[in-house]
């Protein structure tokens, strides 16, 4: 649900469980991406053991 919807309301109920859901899904998505840019530039640089 986005708060273009029209079930959208403006209440706290509303604004703290999505607020905590997008950040929660910020910060899965942050880690994330740090960890395919670290590992394709750690495979780049030919780090890392081979077991």
């Amino acid at each position: 649900m986005f708060p273009f919807s029209f079930e959208w309301a403006w209440d706290a109920g509303h604004l703290l469980f999505f607020g905590g859901m997008w950040y929660t899904v910020a910060i899965l998505g942050a880690g994330l991406t740090f960890c395919l840019v670290k590992t394709i530039a750690d495979t780049l640089a030919g780090k890392g053991s081979h077991h």
